[in-house]
């Protein structure tokens, strides 16, 4: 049963306190910059100008984004840059399986910047880095964050080929606003990705995350979380879009912590194993607890 409307409290001005975090700079994330800059990696951590740099890597745990820094497409709320990008790099899961080794990483996030240039989207470098990862590190946990491979099959069946522990495909916002919001994407490609990648390897378990204050309604983010559930997403992350810049989609307002918990309560209602919901929410935060959640929804 769909609940009523959420009634939203009031956007606060300038950014509420919950927003501000302490900025970066303890020993360990200086380390893991220096492993970072030392193999010549990138990190969507840093590129993406995430919010929970400096507690994520003060863990020791960071999301590595592989081919290359340039993305080609130019979606609306991206900081990472767009335009034509450089050639493919072969070596860098070996680079990445290093880095990884290093850290001594416990559970590894891989994303990436779009390659549509490229003829199975970067498919491949994903599959080798997961195999690195897992042949330097068996008992390290390898989660995966791709790019929808302009709605391929064999691209998506190559990554979880390489037997992930977690696959996920960011839906981002709701299908009104995709046109506005994603350059390239669509939503039913989403929907059939995530569906794809659950029929095909029904043990990997399947991830999706949203950003909220683009404009979207609270009815409009129900039927999503509705639309994921019939699709067998089993992990959810909803977190508050920030303006990466003047250039960049307008945020509409601040979302109150209240109202994320609101999210999660309804969100979980409807049979996600995992919510994650919360102002400074990005799809790898806590990643580890999002899986341990899933495995033990299987056993």
């Amino acid at each position: 049963m769909i609940e009523a409307p959420l009634q939203f409290v009031r956007p606060r001005e300038p950014k509420p306190d919950w927003l501000k975090v302490r900025a970066p700079g303890s020993e360990n994330y200086l380390r893991l910059k220096g492993i970072m800059q030392d193999l010549k990696l990138n990190t969507v951590c840093e590129d993406a100008h995430c919010p929970n740099i400096g507690e994520c890597w003060n863990h020791g745990t960071a999301t590595f984004m592989i081919l290359g820094d340039i993305c080609t497409r130019a979606c609306a709320y991206c900081a990472v840059a767009h335009g034509k990008p450089a050639a493919l790099d072969i070596d860098e899961p070996r680079r990445v399986g290093e880095a990884v080794e290093r850290m001594a990483l416990k559970y590894a996030v891989i994303t990436s910047v779009d390659r549509d240039d490229l003829k199975d989207g970067g498919a491949g470098i994903f599959a080798e880095t997961i195999r690195d990862i897992k042949t330097r590190m068996p008992e390290c946990r390898v989660e995966v964050l791709i790019p929808d491979f302009k709605g391929e099959r064999a691209p998506l069946e190559t990554v979880l080929d390489a037997k992930p522990d977690v696959l996920n495909h960011n839906t981002e916002t709701v299908p009104r606003l995709y046109r506005m919001a994603r350059s390239g994407g669509k939503y039913t490609r989403t929907l059939e990705l995530l569906d794809r990648a659950r029929t095909y390897a029904p043990t990997i378990a399947t991830k999706t995350g949203l950003m909220v204050g683009l404009g979207e309604e609270p009815d409009e983010l129900v039927q999503v979380f509705q639309d994921l559930r019939g699709v067998g997403v089993s992990i959810l992350t909803i977190g508050q879009y920030l303006r990466p810049s003047p250039d960049h989609a307008v945020m509409t307002r601040y979302y109150h912590p209240d109202e994320f918990r609101d999210l999660k309560r309804i969100a979980l209602g409807l049979g996600f194993v995992h919510v994650e919901a919360g102002p400074l929410v990005r799809s790898s935060y806590h990643a580890h607890e999002q899986a341990d959640a899933f495995a033990a929804s299987t056993r």
